[in-house]
């Protein structure tokens, strides 16, 4: 059942089709059976040759777990043909429904403990960089709920990084700011301390997740 899933969501994903949720077809589908459907998922394109170089958390907002009515965020995996040099263009053709978000991105020099404190964050980030991400979803019209997002490894579907970024003790995480704008109009803004509080816990949090699955955080990510 998790392999058929899995191979759906690739599916959609190779042809641009979206298929409908699949809470619909299974209501009481868990959040670590999802999971499970994911790492399934990734498992197939790296046999094909894609390489994992990054994790992405999402629904660190209380706004977005209010609205999936959940209580902490989620993760997906960043592979490598998911990562869009700065400055080139993302083909709408490669997509199906996206939409694109402000981030921050921690770039790891060593690997991260379990369990996983802000303090180990600080300790083994070499930069903090902006990036944008690009979300997507397999699954048809966004009608998500917390499995279906969790399968489609978190709604991922492309990440661009800016060049430079800043060493994590010359900011103040929580009070960094953020401005989105489209062609000169700003879209919203946000700051730091809307990520669980810290951007460095939501990476902490997503450390300690990870361990449930024997999955560790690596230096280079």
């Amino acid at each position: 059942r998790i392999a058929a899933y899995a191979a759906e969501l690739d599916q959609a994903e190779r042809t641009r089709r979206p298929i409908g949720p699949l809470t619909e077809r299974e209501p009481d589908l868990s959040a670590d059976d999802a999971y499970r459907i994911q790492l399934a998922w990734m498992a197939m394109r790296r046999e094909r040759g894609e390489r994992v170089v990054g994790k992405k958390i999402g629904l660190t907002s209380h706004a977005m777990q209010a609205m999936l009515g959940v209580f902490e965020p989620d993760y997906g995996h960043v592979l490598d043909t998911m990562v869009v040099p700065p400055g080139e263009p993302v083909r709408l053709s490669e997509l199906l429904q996206p939409k694109v978000e402000g981030e921050l991105a921690f770039i790891l020099d060593r690997d991260l403990p379990t369990p996983c404190t802000v303090l180990d964050v600080l300790q083994a980030t070499r930069l903090v960089v902006p990036a944008l991400e690009i979300v997507d979803s397999r699954i048809a019209d966004w009608k998500i709920k917390l499995p279906d997002t969790v399968a489609d490894n978190a709604s991922s579907g492309r990440v661009v990084l800016a060049e430079r970024g800043v060493r994590p003790d010359q900011l103040d995480l929580t009070l960094v700011g953020m401005v989105f704008e489209r062609n000169g109009e700003m879209l919203s803004s946000g700051a730091g301390a809307a990520v669980l509080g810290n951007p460095a816990a939501a990476v902490a949090w997503l450390a300690n997740k990870l361990a449930q699955f024997d999955i560790q955080l690596k230096a280079g990510e």
